[in-house]
């Protein structure tokens, strides 16, 4: 499957549980959406993805990618309720960072 780099990246950070190198794929302005919740800039963003690996230990398996429209469908799993599920990352990219993520059932 072929990625662009900054989801690989991400991938990658989120599967070795390394907040910093997973907030490093977005911009400084970057917002992420996910259950509801809103969280912009990188500091935010790494300040979530830290709480959720330590209560959660999610890792992604990427199933397949569709370039146009920037979405991600990967299989999520984790200590959580209904673990494994599948999931849509929608991304948006700009100058090869993550400049919005939205994250759907």
């Amino acid at each position: 499957m072929n990625l662009p780099n900054a989801i690989t990246d991400l991938v990658k950070a989120q599967n070795n549980f390394d907040s910093t190198a997973y907030a490093n794929c977005f911009t400084e302005t970057a917002v992420v959406f996910d259950e509801g919740k809103t969280y912009k800039g990188k500091a935010e963003i790494q300040q979530w993805i830290n709480k959720a690996n330590e209560e959660y230990q999610t890792v992604m398996k990427p199933l397949g990618y569709s370039a146009p429209e920037g979405i991600l469908k990967a299989e999520v799993s984790g200590n959580f309720p209904g673990s494994p599920v599948v999931l849509s990352y929608h991304f948006v990219l700009k100058s090869g960072f993550i400049q919005s993520l939205n994250i759907k059932p």
